[in-house]
């Protein structure tokens, strides 16, 4: 990364599959966060020039040889941190910053996600958009994840999907194996909770791309509510 940080405490971590248009931004962002020393993006299975702008960004960046879901994305990358960890001989792991890969400049914004979790107030934290998108059809799947964290925990998140989340490295190993696919945020929500660990969520002001109603953005969605609803069932 281009200037030291004023501490290397926190690995960013970003799933990416066919965001060539928007993934070196969204790096350059989140490389600018003040405790980030380090960002990893994970390639899943991309088909376009994600893997090649991520490292012109200066990420490390891993690949999947096929699109293996989000969840198995997140493994690599916290994976990948793990061992870089080790290498560097450090005395406490970096906590990890998942984020998406199309939040592009916003991913800058990302630092309020970190503070209560290096303060020691948070196991994780959850971001709260404070700016919507246009979802299209995408509030099927919020409802669902949302209703059954509520009934398996008994706590209702104001956006149970969103993939921006900083946990502290014990965390991260707490909710392992994660879940498969896009279940994976719901999962994280109610394995934790269930651990008594501290779990909150921070209003902040990332925005990523606004979800289509095409049949693309229809298939999307159908995957979502399955594997939403896999987690669920596998959490009664």
């Amino acid at each position: 990364m281009s200037e030291a940080p004023a501490s290397d405490e926190v690995a960013v971590v970003i799933p990416a599959r066919n965001e060539a248009d928007r993934i070196q931004a969204t790096v350059t962002a989140a490389a600018g966060l003040s405790a980030v020393a380090l960002v990893v993006v994970v390639d899943d299975g991309s088909k376009d020039g994600t893997a090649a702008a991520a490292r012109q960004a200066g990420a490390a960046v891993m690949r999947h040889a096929r699109n293996r879901g989000k969840g198995a994305a997140m493994e690599t990358g916290a994976e990948a941190v793990r061992l870089l960890d080790q290498r560097e001989h450090r005395d406490r792991p970096r906590h990890l910053l998942f984020l998406d890969a199309d939040l592009a400049g916003t991913a800058a914004l990302a630092g309020p996600l970190i503070d209560p979790v290096l303060a020691g107030k948070a196991d994780m934290t959850i971001a709260v958009f404070a700016a919507t998108v246009k979802l299209g059809g995408h509030g099927l799947v919020v409802g669902l994840s949302g209703a059954g964290i509520r009934r398996a925990t008994g706590w209702q998140p104001a956006q149970p999907l969103n993939g921006q989340r900083c946990l502290t490295r014990a965390a991260f190993e707490a909710a392992r194996p994660l879940a498969r696919g896009w279940g994976v945020e719901t999962a994280l929500t109610i394995d934790l909770l269930r651990k008594g660990l501290r779990v909150t969520e921070v209003e902040v002001e990332l925005a990523h791309r606004a979800t289509g109603t095409g049949m693309r953005a229809q298939l999307h969605r159908a995957h979502q509510l399955t594997d939403v609803a896999r987690a669920l069932a596998a959490r009664p």
